[in-house]
């Protein structure tokens, strides 16, 4: 499609650009199924992924959602339907999304650690009729709250129903000890979801236009309390996998890619799910984020001739890094091949011990549930400068923009004219082929954030950055957490960057709170961890003083608290506003 074609003329294609990667693709207007089935094709008997001991190739896969698809278009469920996924990564998982699809329902994924009414927010606002869960789930959070939905089937797995790499003996004995969580699912004539896999295929015929046929309702919550739902098309999903192989190099038969983030974040459904497919390669699936320890076992025990992607958060990457005795693990140095950290910064200290201590390649990426999500990535193939999100994928374009109105046009995109540097600073908005279609039921919101600008449309991120003349994009911060500490802005990045440089600061977050004096507006709040042999040996006034040697008085914290762990969301995003609702100092 000759709109997602960017001027290579633009600044990031003249530096650090790749030199095998092309800078424009021409993406074609496929469906979900489409996709999966030429890889089918192509792969058929090679391995597609793993889970608990067990493998499935490409052809298994393709069988089991084949069935699934036909037993649910049998019990009634249609083009446009949407069905709900309560399960952690796990073969079922891949196997529903991928099913759904194909019948062109709507898959939308819900987090497993959700307490019961932020499930039912979500059924309810995607208007859901089916629920696949797993059986060790549904007590706790759907069965409080189903009769308040529109669910009208439910659909039963445990999480060992496809794992045949563990014998009959180890299930029937996890299933007694407790190991392998079971549950009961009492809704009236709920489904066993090994009985739809009995079903001959037969798909029925079901008319696909990609660009308009919703795949997936993602939900994201931003900085703005109460999730959405973003509307993303099979055509945003297939386009956003095709880019992230062309960034990782092309498609590679065997190669594997780590599913330790979950599959109902836009992330690991894009960078794990899609992209192995797109890749060719397997996909490594973890129902949760084991400790590193056994996370370091497992990818060195299994059998990776071609060695492993990673995308994570930069947390997963720390711990890894920081792991003592890693010499007990000689087969991880350079298996994990290229990395890439989302979610939040990669900082410079993580990134040099990370690639130190496994041999491997790790870069700095960006992206949003509102663009399918990957927006950008550092090079895995060169240099690329380290505090940047690197470059936009083939197909993507982006500039900064006026805060606070994009009509008045671009600050920089990239060409000559564009004011570059940390003092045209401005929120960064992308145009491309992975931008969503808007928010589900909320027109207003839609129109704020995807706006027209020189005939195409663009997705205003609400991140503030700036651009350099080489391209390449440095985020400030969030539009909405911007702290103004007497009429300056403080970035908290910026302020979290230099606390962990200190020698003793392991983490740390930072916000604004109202200024108890009254004088300044907001002060500068930081919570920081401390690294191990620090604890008690180090106050915040100290911490305080450091940073007032070291930073721009007006950017130095007012208030240090040390805590024993930074918190976190199940990426691995720190939650500043946790701590900072949960302040004494905070207003609403």
């Amino acid at each position: 499609m000759s709109e997602w074609q960017v001027d290579s003329k633009k600044a990031w294609f003249k530096k650090w650009w790749p030199e095998k990667t092309p800078k424009n693709h021409k993406f074609e207007n496929i469906s979900l199924g489409e996709f999966f089935e030429r890889q089918r094709q192509k792969h058929a008997n090679e391995k597609m992924m793993w889970f608990i001991e067990s493998w499935m190739t490409y052809e298994e896969a393709g069988q089991a959602i084949d069935s699934l698809a036909t037993s649910l278009h049998k019990l009634g469920v249609k083009k446009g339907d949407v069905v709900a996924f309560l399960m952690p990564n796990c073969f079922q998982y891949v196997i529903s999304f991928y099913a759904t699809a194909k019948l062109g329902a709507i898959a939308t994924g819900i987090n497993p650690t959700y307490k019961p009414l932020e499930v039912l927010h979500q059924l309810k606002m995607t208007n859901s009729k089916v629920l696949i869960t797993l059986d060790a789930l549904y007590g706790e959070l759907a069965r409080p709250i189903i009769k308040k939905t529109n669910i009208e089937m439910v659909i039963y797995t445990n999480i060992a129903d496809l794992a045949s790499g563990l014998s009959g003996l180890k299930k029937g004995l996890g299933k007694m000890i407790g190991k392998i969580p079971k549950g009961k699912v009492d809704f009236p004539s709920a489904i066993k979801f090994l009985d739809l896999l009995n079903a001959e295929p037969d798909l029925p015929k079901v008319e696909i236009d990609p660009t308009e046929q919703i795949a997936t309702f993602i939900m994201t919550g931003g900085t703005t309390g109460i999730p959405k739902a973003t509307v993303l098309t099979h055509f945003n999903l297939v386009s956003n996998a095709i880019q992230c192989v062309l960034w990782v190099g092309g498609e590679d038969p065997g190669i594997g890619d780590i599913g330790a983030l979950p599959l109902y974040h836009s992330f690991a459904m894009t960078a794990v799910m899609n992209t192995a497919i797109g890749l060719g390669g397997w996909m490594m699936l973890f129902p949760r984020p084991p400790p590193t320890g056994d996370f370091l076992k497992e990818i060195t025990h299994i059998d990776a001739p071609k060695g492993l992607f990673y995308a994570g958060a930069e947390i997963l990457f720390k711990r890894i890094a920081d792991f003592p005795n890693l010499e007990k693990f000689p087969n991880l140095m350079g298996r994990l091949k290229l990395c890439i950290s989302g979610a939040g910064p990669l900082h410079a200290p993580v990134q040099k011990s990370f690639q130190e201590n496994t041999r491997g390649k790790i870069v700095e990426g960006y992206g949003l549930s509102e663009a399918s999500p990957v927006v950008s990535a550092g090079s895995l193939f060169g240099e690329s400068p380290v505090g940047t999100i690197g470059m936009p994928l083939p197909g993507t374009d982006w500039g900064i923009f006026d805060t606070d109105d994009f009509e008045k046009g671009p600050i920089a995109v990239g060409l000559s004219g564009s004011k570059f540097g940390e003092e045209n600073t401005g929120e960064i908005c992308v145009c491309g082929p992975q931008v969503m279609k808007g928010y589900l039921n909320q027109p207003e919101e839609t129109a704020d954030t995807l706006k027209k600008w020189d005939g195409r449309t663009w997705l205003l991120t609400g991140d503030i950055g700036f651009m350099s003349e080489d391209g390449t994009i440095a985020i400030r911060d969030r539009k909405k957490q911007l702290i103004k500490v007497a009429g300056h802005s403080v970035f908290p990045a910026e302020v979290e960057t230099m606390l962990m440089s200190h020698e003793a600061v392991s983490e740390a977050a930072v916000a604004g709170l109202p200024d108890p004096k009254g004088k300044v507006g907001e002060i500068t709040k930081a919570w920081v961890s401390l690294k191990p042999g620090y604890e008690g040996k180090i106050t915040g006034e100290e911490l305080i003083a450091w940073t007032e040697k070291n930073m721009t008085k007006w950017k130095c914290p007012a208030i240090i608290d040390i805590i024993d762990e930074v918190p976190k969301s199940i990426l691995g995003k720190v939650q500043r506003r946790v701590l900072q609702e949960a302040d004494p100092l905070y207003k609403k």
